[in-house]
């Protein structure tokens, strides 16, 4: 790796626009290699939200070191919404802007706020970070969100049976096993919705 997790670069992959130059309501949903040795493996998700007018995003993500410590694991704060995940580039996933967004940022709000795992935080096969974003597509379709394949966790059901998102229906087996199927993934593209309707510790998990 060459650094320590406190020495890696959280600053901005200046993938996201500027507030004070933005007036129009945004959201966007990264995903970055995870810190460590799980990096190998699989990404950390989170979303980035920013109202009307606002002068700054806010920035919604699961963080398991806060459930093992007997507290959330969801946070909701407000953040550089593109930062570098300990020294890894994220990838922008969603782009949504325009009239509509700040209806689609209310119901990403109430989600995030209802996820059903904040107390417990499971590497594989979840509840992870990518259940968290997983949980908030499946609540705001809207968002058509496509995570990859590296995205461990994402297929978590708790004690569902099943579940789907618009890239892709889950199916869980008793065994806790999940079948789904995917569409290709895309390149994020910019999107603007119709006018009638989006304390670190060494244990760096995704």
């Amino acid at each position: 790796m060459g650094k320590d997790w406190w020495e890696a670069s959280r600053d901005s992959a200046d993938l996201a626009p500027d507030p004070a130059e933005t007036p129009e309501a945004v959201v966007q949903i990264y995903a970055a290699r995870a810190w460590g040795w799980r990096g190998a493996f699989g990404v950390h998700t989170w979303v980035a939200v920013k109202p009307t007018d606002a002068n700054a995003y806010t920035v919604y993500h699961v963080l398991g070191w806060r459930a093992y410590r007997g507290g959330r694991s969801v946070v909701i704060q407000q953040d550089v919404p593109d930062r570098n995940w300990f020294g890894n580039r994220p990838e922008l996933l969603i782009d949504m802007r325009g009239p509509g967004v700040d209806a689609v940022i209310a119901r990403i709000d109430e989600a995030a706020r209802d996820y059903p795992y904040s107390d417990r935080y499971t590497v594989y096969p979840g509840p992870n970070s990518n259940t968290f974003t997983a949980w908030i597509a499946r609540k705001v379709p809207e968002l058509r969100l496509d995570l990859p394949p590296t995205a461990i966790g994402k297929d978590y059901l708790g004690d569902s049976l099943a579940a789907s998102t618009p890239a892709a229906p889950v199916i869980r087996f008793p065994s806790g096993a999940c079948l789904g199927s995917r569409r290709p993934r895309k390149k994020a593209s910019r999107s603007t919705l119709p006018a009638s309707l989006s304390e670190l510790t060494p244990r760096i998990w995704a």
